[in-house]
């Protein structure tokens, strides 16, 4: 922040905490002179129209208490995103950032109007609902360590739960980067254990050190290729050129986005469709296409045709008899 701002924010404060204040606690306070103190009084009651009075009772004063230094140049519309943006993190991130956010929702409600504020949180809390689904049950500790050791590279000895199998394992890792996927929290590096990059749930580090080691990227990890090669949160693998037919109607629910970047679709004269992509790995599109149910079926590989009938039939043996 600008010193001068920090210096009109701090001397702001000192105005309106209704302590007696002169020239010279003022300087004494900011660490400044008192003729720098005369210059920002009148620089806050010339350019901000700030309504500063003085007397040998109070001292320097506002004489009206509602008025706020407009330090943020912002529109309504910019604010409403930012408050509807803090609300987003939260449910995404869960308690991560709890502390920080209420921090800065705490300084922005105070540096504008009242009404504005109250106004734009009635807006955020009534007008757009986020519906979170499950809670994250994220450990704010586990992801501001990460956090700090991808800012660093420094390498993290962790505990990890891996749902599929019911286990835990130790493992040491070098944390490239964090990201959200389908509202879950997940970091992606390079893992000493199995001697490849891959993504770990944050939610499922059980523990975390952050060891004095430092590592390099790999210079051969390009992230957005890294990214664009997955489909929902999973990786890893040989790529796979995919192919999955949909019918009329549930055709216009495939159209409606872009669910791959490397996405092509062939249109039947029916109105169904066909849709191409190419990942890696095979379970997340295997769990996608049970998703549409009998409005989707698979085509290609035969890997993913096998994996979807070995599904179906263990649904068919637990609910067959029924």
């Amino acid at each position: 922040m600008d010193r001068k701002l920090e210096r009109l924010l701090n001397l702001d404060q000192l105005l309106r905490s209704g302590e007696r204040h002169t020239a010279s606690t003022l300087a004494a306070h900011l660490e400044v002179s008192e003729r720098t103190v005369h210059y920002d009084l009148d620089l806050l009651r010339d350019r901000f129209r700030a309504p500063i009075e003085s007397d040998r009772e109070k001292g320097y004063y506002y004489s009206d208490p509602k008025w706020r230094l407009d330090t943020i140049p912002l529109t309504k519309g910019e604010l409403f995103a930012l408050t509807l943006g803090a609300r987003m993190l939260q449910s995404y991130a869960g308690s991560a950032y709890e502390p920080e956010l209420k921090s800065a929702i705490e300084q922005l409600s105070r540096r504008i109007p009242e009404q504005t504020w109250v106004d734009l949180e009635g807006l955020a809390n009534e007008r757009v609902v986020i519906r979170e689904g499950g809670e994250l049950n994220l450990d704010p500790d586990i992801w501001q360590k990460l956090e700090f050791a991808c800012q660093q590279k420094q390498r993290v000895q962790m505990t990890y739960y891996t749902a599929g199998r019911n286990a835990y394992s130790d493992r040491q890792f070098d944390p490239y980067v964090l990201h959200f996927s389908r509202s879950n929290p997940y970091v992606t590096g390079f893992c000493h254990l199995r001697q490849e990059n891959r993504w770990f749930r944050v939610d499922r580090i059980k523990s975390i050190e952050v060891l004095d080691l430092t590592f390099e990227i790999d210079p051969t990890f390009d992230a957005k290729e890294h990214f664009a090669m997955a489909f929902q949160h999973e990786v890893g693998g040989i790529p796979a050129q995919i192919s999955i037919e949909f019918d009329a109607a549930t055709a216009p629910f495939i159209r409606e986005r872009r669910w791959h970047p490397t996405q092509q679709i062939d249109e039947n004269d029916d109105g169904s469709l066909i849709l191409h992509f190419v990942v890696r790995g095979l379970a997340e599109v295997k769990r996608w296409i049970l998703f549409y149910g009998k409005g989707a079926k698979a085509i290609a590989p035969p890997e993913l045709v096998q994996m979807l009938k070995d599904e179906i039939a263990m649904l068919y043996r637990n609910y067959g008899e029924m």
